[in-house]
């Protein structure tokens, strides 16, 4: 992708892009890097999750002892109870993952922001030029509306994510079961909320504003 402060002439325009339009495109171009920033995340946290679950399965396939002394005083069963003992390397990746989680939620705040500015830049545009809308699109073909809403789209994809992650994040060290433990990776590896047509939201979105070549 160009640089985000790269020039683009929309049809029937000249020199560079100013109020509106240079918003969109900056926009734009904050989605892309954005969307980067988060993959990145979204890998490392799959390598962090994976050497959680190795650790949680290394310690539930250790058998158990012939003898166990029991302590009257609690109801817990012996595998409960080692499974609340500390283990200093599972903590500390425990706790990478959640720096990993914070980071996913700052860059949910900063797509909050996006979608906040390009909805004022519609209601400017509504108070100028009416329900109409403005006579000619400042790009290609998009309304300033369209804009908004599939800034809002690429959003809501993004919460909801973060939102799954963060179940992930809760349960992954915790359970003992093999295959609930597969599912979470999975699910934290392949974002089962961001689909294919998000992507082409954002592609389309780089395309409208001159980002990529047509």
């Amino acid at each position: 992708m160009n640089e985000k402060h790269s020039e683009a002439t929309p049809p029937g325009r000249k020199g560079n892009l100013t109020g509106s339009a240079r918003k969109l495109k900056d926009n734009a171009a904050d989605w892309h890097n954005l969307i980067l920033k988060w993959e990145r995340l979204t890998d490392e946290g799959s390598a962090i999750a994976n050497k959680i679950v190795n650790y949680r399965i290394s310690e539930t396939s250790v058998k158990e002892p012939d003898i166990v002394l029991v302590d009257e005083g609690s109801s817990e069963a012996p595998s409960e109870r080692r499974a609340h003992q500390s283990n200093p390397e599972l903590e500390e990746e425990c706790v990478n993952l959640q720096n990993i989680v914070d980071k996913m939620a700052h860059i949910l705040l900063k797509m909050e922001k996006i979608v906040s500015n390009e909805t004022g830049v519609y209601n400017l545009e509504m108070f100028q030029f009416g329900v109409q809308g403005r006579p000619a699109p400042l790009f290609q073909t998009w309304s300033t509306q369209q804009f908004a809403e599939v800034s809002s789209k690429l959003y809501e994809a993004y919460k909801q994510e973060l939102a799954l992650k963060r179940t992930i994040l809760q349960e992954l060290a915790h359970t003992t079961n093999t295959h609930l433990s597969m599912v979470y990776l999975s699910c934290w590896l392949y974002q089962p909320y961001v689909e294919d047509n998000t992507k082409l939201t954002l592609e389309s979105l780089l395309m409208e504003t001159g980002h990529r070549a047509l």
